[in-house]
């Protein structure tokens, strides 16, 4: 998985990128990961969670729709989800100093990002 930690070690060029990883939300392992700042077990382990309680929700909405990226703003940090479209339930994870952190530009980034594991 050399090509994922490449990828994940260009976001952390972002302004306030703390850590990334690509999680897999069926058992929450991680695929790849980078950085420091959070423990990425843990967080991956609990946005899995994140991910299939959504997933399981819109089922039961009966929506026929797909996440785009889930936003998770806390006082000190921006943490961005993103499912990988054709990767099922394997997902992007950013987390941010949201007092340095663009979060535009991270959330494109993070975009960017998902084209390239496609790719992979």
């Amino acid at each position: 998985m050399a090509d994922l930690s490449a990828v994940l070690s260009d976001v952390l060029n972002l302004d306030g990128a703390m850590c990334a990883a690509v999680v897999d939300s069926t058992n929450g392992m991680i695929l790849a990961s980078a950085g420091v700042g959070v423990d990425i077990e843990i967080a991956a382990a609990g946005n899995s969670d994140v991910v299939r309680a959504k997933l399981k929700t819109m089922q039961l909405l009966d929506l026929n729709d797909k996440i785009v990226d889930i936003l998770i703003t806390l006082g000190k940090q921006y943490h961005i989800i993103r499912p990988v479209s054709n990767a099922e339930g394997v997902f992007i994870y950013l987390v941010l100093d949201s007092a340095k952190a663009n979060l535009a530009l991270a959330r494109r980034k993070v975009s960017d990002v998902e084209g390239l594991i496609e790719r992979i």
